[in-house]
């Protein structure tokens, strides 16, 4: 009998020229047992980076005896044609962007950074609606039952827009899968082993537990590794014992909001030391005697990054069951929260998508804040796809992070000019 998920898949990655790609391409080369990929796509409109990445992607997977086809392209209909998987990790307008998002806020008194806050408004605004028109053509051109898996920021708010177009798409994080690495570290056992009781949104989570072969060791984490755990999430240590959770890096914006403007105010961006990583990491991509990934990459973040998305990618296509922390509509997984919203939560995966697990409400302090981040990105999924600035500034006022509307109103007129050339429902003419 003839069995498709036997054959060979095609797997496109949008951005295929972004630094992270040598990350995938590994993740993907070591998966072939769950994931024989006959051809691998890398798109992107940028032709030079995509020739350098692509050319150490091409030495990294002939190192590794991969046997399926590498193409380059800057064609998108050729890239999607008939494609299984399309990976999303593109960045519209670049580092450059991400620069204005992050040193624009600082004039207004806000936090400058990329997913959240106003930073991340701005490029949800630049963002959405170029992810949704790439999930149009891969919904016309791409195999039937074809999966697009979101990694580009911000994560929830992208995904959010995907499936409330009823796209089949799952959003990915590494922030689950990098806490599960350095708490199976700290116990000396296989990452396997470690269960996380991962909650919340995108880039607003806590870990409520950390089950090692069904075991909640969560207590004994805080209890002897408070200090790590608040150097590393940049949350007090006597605020993470009153949470009895730990809280995700990206909840510091939240919590130290004023300790963390007062250092972005007197450190250069994290987009400026970026750029400078990755310079020096395409340098390297073009030595043609470079077949692996260099240390440098690890650097640039994303930490687990072809981990997360080629475990996921492998366990759609072969159906497995397995338990990942994905971004997927809550369905009542988390009960105080509406059934269409998308969530970040465990979910066991196989070959129709991703199933939430069954988990307690949230905790009061982590639901409010919750629900008001939910609805600033509904607010700005409207607002990007429509155009709109009496929504756009809504959105803003939702957003925990800007404090009034007296700074609402000329930071969103200012966001909206400094993008002006990248947001066309806002400018039609």
């Amino acid at each position: 009998m003839y069995d498709a998920r036997a054959m060979g898949v095609k797997v496109a990655v949008v951005g295929g020229g972004s630094t992270y790609t040598p990350e995938l391409v590994e993740g993907l080369a070591r998966r072939t047992d769950r994931l024989p990929i006959d051809e691998l796509v890398l798109l992107d409109i940028d032709e030079e980076r995509l020739s350098v990445v692509g050319g150490l992607a091409e030495r990294m997977l002939a190192r590794a005896g991969w046997g399926g086809r590498l193409e380059l392209t800057n064609d998108r209909d050729r890239a999607l044609d008939g494609v299984d998987f399309v990976i999303v990790q593109l960045r519209v307008g670049g580092q450059a962007a991400r620069y204005v998002d992050e040193a624009l806020p600082l004039r207004f008194g806000c936090i400058g950074q990329e997913t959240t806050g106003p930073g991340g408004f701005a490029k949800a605004l630049r963002t959405v609606p170029v992810v949704l028109e790439i999930a149009e053509r891969v919904a016309e051109r791409g195999a039937p039952d074809a999966w697009v898996v979101d990694f580009t920021n911000p994560t929830g708010i992208v995904t959010q827009a995907l499936l409330d177009e009823g796209h089949r798409a799952l959003g990915l994080c590494n922030v689950a899968i990098g806490f599960q690495r350095r708490f199976a570290r700290l116990f000396g056992v296989e990452p396997e082993r470690v269960e996380l009781e991962h909650v919340g949104l995108n880039h607003l989570s806590w870990e409520r537990a950390v089950r090692i072969d069904g075991v909640d060791r969560l207590p004994e984490l805080l209890e002897s590794s408070a200090d790590l755990l608040a150097e590393e999430t940049g949350v007090p240590v006597e605020l993470i014992r009153a949470l009895a959770a730990i809280p995700s890096y990206y909840l510091h914006f939240y919590y130290q909001t004023g300790e963390v403007l007062a250092h972005q105010r007197t450190h250069r961006t994290r987009a400026e030391e970026v750029m400078e990583i990755e310079a020096g990491l395409l340098e390297m991509y073009r030595d043609p005697a470079l077949d692996r990934k260099p240390d440098l990459l690890e650097r640039r973040g994303g930490a687990y990054y072809s981990e997360a998305a080629a475990q996921l990618v492998a366990s759609l296509h072969a159906g497995t069951g397995d338990v990942q922390v994905v971004n997927v509509v809550n369905g009542g997984a988390l009960p105080d929260l509406a059934n269409d919203a998308v969530v970040e939560v465990p979910a066991r995966i196989d070959r129709d998508g991703a199933h939430p697990l069954p988990l307690a409400p949230l905790a009061p302090e982590m639901h409010g804040l919750v629900e008001q981040v939910k609805a600033y990105e509904r607010l700005t999924i409207r607002a990007a796809t429509t155009g709109d600035r009496a929504t756009a500034l809504k959105a803003l006022m939702a957003n925990p992070l800007v404090p009034d509307y007296p700074t609402a109103a000329p930071l969103l007129d200012a966001i909206l000019e400094a993008n002006r050339g990248f947001l066309p429902s806002f400018f039609p003419d």
